[in-house]
């Protein structure tokens, strides 16, 4: 089967956006009724995303299979609407250990092991083995491969894969071989002048190590380029000026597939690849398409129509709050239930620790601000997160959703805090709390679980897509019939700990119903908080599943609870 394969590279600055061009490129490819899959290639030695911090490299994005992987490969699922797996990220630990694993074993007969051409060879084999892996509803193998190479060209880390990338484009051929490079074209001064300059020498360092970018994605502010500016790249870049795209700041990234199809980024690479000749596309699969480019250019408008009384503000208290890319799938499922409710979002970003007493002594005015935030919410989301900063914040946040009957939806760690904060405040368990959290404590609300090891924290958590089901007696339930009213859902978890099973009898008896267990009945996986109007907390990771046609119940519920819209919404189901 013919195969096409996509590059995305980047130049001049990291964080340039080349995922958010990646997942435009093979959304619009799949619109045309073509199947696409995605790979992210990141240079790090981590064989996976799961041991870093949010704040160093944004959130960790969890799949089906339990991979931990870069928070792209989220983009890649919501824009294509695709189920990848922890191999369609690749890492430079993840390479390496299969060489060396190789290398011991005996494979290479007794060969000097080097990078070149064991590392580029084994790079390449494993492009083309993921790029056959059946991602979407259909079960067939993938028409295009989008591979987005991470990091910037020329860092010394991501120069293997550049040389793998390099031999790549003769394995497969000319004509199935396409590279976009995401390049900055900056306004300096007063009176707005672009330079071109770093482009020309991205541009430069990507040829001098023997790849020729088929189209140049220029990232550049809300005004465009300029047509001087789009002949001179032209000229200085080796390139015709309509392969030049100006990928200018939007109001949102919804925008970007519209911006790059209406610049020819289709009919281009359609051409380029020889699409129509190589590759035979179902009418079935050409209809869906052009479907989902309907709906999408639906949303999009709709999103444009938003007046500032369609309002709705949400506090997202988190500990992570200084890295916004931390939250980036909750963000996206806040986006995602906001625009299918004609809604315009504000999030108002609370770092929980502001929220703890001891700030009003060390930093007033960032405490006073903080809870101006949150009473100022018409709902409020605590996120997940490890460890023990802020997290009596969070309890604080909590408290004052309960008992002020504000909407309420706690995620992973936010579910654990609700139960905490209930067991101090109604149960009467004085000193409740996660032995996460305090090791010591006399009430252990949450406890580690057994199967957990307590050693090695890479990829040892309750990981992936696990089924939660809901409880006999559990058929009026709010979140249930948020999810149309069946006995399972399917979500995906990341956590160590869960809640004490020992106590669920006594918090169920004061009104915190746990209406949701795993298939054991053991593992608390949703509760409940009766008499409220929705106070709401989940054990897994409803934002994972998120897709801006389909947004995620858990929190279509708060959307709908904040906007006073919940009860109209439930009696129309």
């Amino acid at each position: 089967m013919v195969k096409k394969y996509v590059l995305v590279s980047g130049g001049v600055i990291s964080g340039i956006g080349k995922g958010i061009i990646a997942s435009s490129t093979g959304l619009l490819l799949k619109t045309m009724g073509l199947k696409v899959t995605s790979i992210k290639i990141d240079p790090y030695l981590n064989i996976d995303a799961g041991t870093l911090s949010p704040l160093d490299h944004g959130e960790v994005f969890v799949l089906n299979d339990g991979g931990e992987v870069d928070l792209d490969l989220g983009n890649y699922e919501r824009y294509l609407d695709v189920t990848l797996t922890r191999a369609n990220n690749i890492t430079t630990g993840k390479i390496y250990r299969d060489v060396i694993e190789r290398e011991r074993k005996g494979d290479y007969l007794g060969k000097t092991v080097q990078v070149v051409p064991h590392i580029t060879d084994a790079i390449q084999d494993w492009v083309e083995r993921v790029a056959t892996i059946p991602v979407d509803d259909t079960g067939e193998e993938p028409d295009v491969c989008i591979i987005e190479l991470g990091g910037t060209v020329g860092d010394i880390e991501s120069a293997p894969f550049v040389e793998a990338m390099r031999q790549f484009q003769f394995r497969v051929g000319h004509e199935n071989f396409a590279l976009i490079h995401v390049s900055l074209v900056p306004t300096i001064g007063s009176v707005g002048e672009q330079k071109t300059k770093p482009t020309q020498a991205s541009i430069r360092d990507l040829r001098g190590l023997g790849l020729t970018p088929d189209l140049i994605a220029c990232r550049c502010e809300k005004t465009g380029l300029d047509e001087g500016i789009r002949a001179k790249i032209s000229m200085f870049c080796h390139v015709q000026p309509h392969q030049v795209l100006a990928v200018r700041d939007c109001n949102s990234v919804y925008h970007v597939p519209e911006l790059l199809r209406d610049q020819g980024l289709v009919d281009y690479l359609w051409k380029r690849l020889n699409i129509d000749q190589t590759i035979k596309i179902a009418p079935a699969l050409k209809s869906k398409g052009e479907e989902m480019w309907k709906k999408w250019n639906q949303l999009t408008a709709s999103q444009e129509g938003l007046r500032d009384s369609d309002t709705v503000k949400i506090a997202l208290v988190g500990k992570y709050t200084h890295l916004q890319d931390s939250y980036a799938s909750v963000v996206k499922a806040l986006e995602h239930a906001t625009l299918a409710l004609h809604r315009k979002l504000v999030i108002q970003w609370i770092e929980g620790s502001d929220l703890e007493p001891e700030t009003s002594t060390a930093n007033p005015v960032k405490y006073h601000n903080a809870w101006k935030d949150l009473c100022g919410a018409q709902g409020i989301l605590v996120t997940g997160g490890f460890g023990r900063r802020g997290t009596e914040g969070k309890v604080a946040a909590a408290k004052w959703a309960r008992e002020n009957k504000i909407p309420y939806l706690g995620i992973c760690l936010g579910l654990q805090i609700a139960v905490i904060e209930f067991a101090r405040n109604v149960c009467g368990m004085e000193g409740a709390n996660s032995v996460e959290l305090d090791e010591n404590t006399t009430t252990p609300v949450v406890v580690y679980m057994p199967e957990i090891s307590r050693t090695h924290l890479g990829g040892t958590m309750r990981l992936g897509l696990r089924p939660t089901e809901f409880q006999p007696g559990t058929e009026e339930s709010v979140i249930r019939k948020l999810y149309g009213g069946g006995s399972t859902v399917l979500e995906r978890h990341r956590h160590r700990y869960e809640i004490n099973p020992e106590l669920v009898e006594a918090f169920e008896t004061k009104g915190l119903r746990f209406v949701g267990k795993d298939e054991t009945g053991q593992r608390m996986e949703i509760v409940e908080l009766a008499d409220h109007p929705y106070f709401v907390g989940v054990q897994y990771h409803p934002e994972l599943l998120t897709r801006p046609l389909k947004p995620s119940p858990p929190f279509t519920g708060l959307i709908l609870a904040a906007t006073g819209k919940l009860k109209e919404h439930i009696a129309s189901l």
